[in-house]
């Protein structure tokens, strides 16, 4: 039996040039279109723009390509303020109308709510926002070298591990939004080539720099450091891989959140205190908003007694123990605890206890879980709460608010509530990270 030799339609159709028309979005904001029968998937593009494309990567259940020219543009396409957008993947929507955003950001949630067999509408409240620039005062700015030893500072470029030299970015608040070019030109200076791993930057009060030192700091280069902080007034810390120390003279780190009712440039106002490598939520403005809707949300009272699962340094917890009787925070890391507790302390609550617990393991016999509770809000990392969730249905409260980092796993969660006669009664989607793909959702779930 004779074998005739047939091409591989992979290499056939990779480097071809083609037109496509794109039909939607994905949900990491990438334009589909059809291509023999299968989706090909092209950055940079909007629904109902026709656009001449070159293949890229030909995989059997779909294609890759990129622009070559755009022959019919989207009505609600502009044009990218950062100058560096076509590089840098740190945005993905800067060339979509900011009015669409949430649009787009909706339909991703209703799409993996369905997925979980969610497919009752959804009750829609006002959608918290803030600038659409100029937002985050927390980044980790990534540092590589060139085979000249060279330092690039910025971000990674677009679907690679590389990084894209920066000159600023336009989503960082002002004070730190230019700050590439002094750390490059500093890195440049250091006698140690290739000692530093990444520079996450913070702004509150004052500009923070957190240094990865990959290799430890000589006496020369520990002068040079303090010298150009005190010239940029920086607070430098070095991040050695085992512990966080001051480079420089620091003050504690803290930020404002208003109480409830008043500006968060009046009083009263709490301080929540941190340290260089704690979480803390990038967008000043849309987390005191978040923070004002789910006291509002809940309802609160001075007979409510709380419990806030995944606390943190007590983010929410401040404000709401100011309007109830009681509330429990429970941390699954003590070092985290030990701060809410302090800032609880700081800000003069009295009626806020705080717990350690690994809250996706079995803790219904832990002390804090056998108090009665009227009211629940939880604030999971993006990996969701469905084990704490099973054990939270337990407690039977009336009220759960659910703040979500990640859509697909708060719709898991959500199905899970559902199931067990709790309704969605409001929901809304919170712009945390404007120009990016990046989803939160606040949920509240009432009992049936």
């Amino acid at each position: 039996m004779v074998n005739f030799f047939k091409p591989s339609s992979k290499k056939q159709t990779a480097g071809q040039v083609i037109s496509v028309l794109i039909d939607r979005l994905d949900h990491n904001g990438i334009g589909v279109g059809k291509y023999q029968n299968k989706s090909i998937f092209i950055e940079n593009t909007l629904p109902k723009e026709k656009v001449t494309v070159k293949i890229t990567e030909a995989k059997g259940k779909y294609f890759k390509g990129s622009v070559i020219d755009r022959l019919v543009s989207s009505e609600k396409r502009i044009q990218a303020q950062c100058k560096h957008y076509k590089t840098c993947g740190g945005c993905d929507l800067q060339h979509l109308a900011f009015a669409e955003h949430l649009a787009f950001k909706q339909q991703k949630v209703l799409d993996l709510f369905s997925r979980n067999n969610i497919t009752t509408t959804l009750p829609w409240q006002d959608n918290i926002v803030s600038e659409p620039y100029q937002y985050r005062r927390k980044a980790r700015i990534g540092v590589q070298y060139n085979k000249l030893g060279e330092p690039i500072v910025g971000f990674r470029a677009k679907g690679t591990n590389t990084l894209t030299q920066l000159k600023e970015c336009s989503v960082l608040v002002e004070p730190i939004k230019s700050i590439f070019t002094p750390l490059k030109r500093l890195i440049q200076s250091l006698s140690l080539s290739k000692s530093i791993g990444h520079v996450e930057v913070i702004y509150t009060q004052h500009i923070s720099l957190v240094v990865r030192q990959l290799i430890p700091l000589n006496a020369k280069d520990t002068e040079l450091w303090q010298q150009v902080a005190q010239q940029h007034q920086w607070q430098v810390y070095i991040d050695d891989g085992k512990t966080i120390y001051p480079l420089t003279n620091v003050t504690p780190l803290y930020y404002h959140i208003a109480n409830q009712g008043t500006s968060i440039n009046t009083e009263p106002k709490y301080s929540i205190y941190f340290e260089p490598k704690d979480f803390i939520q990038i967008n000043h403005d849309v987390n005191q908003k978040m923070i004002t809707q789910a006291v509002d949300w809940l309802a609160l009272d001075k007979e409510d007694h709380v419990l806030d699962l995944f606390c943190g340094l007590g983010n929410f917890s401040l404000p709401i123990a100011n309007q109830v009787k009681t509330l429990v925070g429970v941390e699954g890391l003590q070092a985290m605890v030990n701060k809410a507790q302090e800032n609880a302390k700081v800000n003069q609550i009295s009626n806020a206890d705080f717990y350690q617990a690994d809250l996706n393991s079995a803790w219904p016999a832990e002390s804090w879980a056998n108090k009665t509770y009227t009211k629940v809000l939880l604030d999971p990392a993006r990996a969701g709460a469905y084990e704490a969730v099973k054990q939270l249905l337990q407690l039977n409260v009336s009220y759960i608010l659910y703040i979500s980092c990640d859509p697909s796993t708060l719709a898991k969660d959500s199905q899970l509530l559902i199931e067990n006669n709790y309704k969605i009664e409001k929901i809304s989607i919170m712009d945390m990270f404007a120009q990016t793909k990046h989803i939160e959702t606040m949920v509240l779930f009432t009992k049936a």
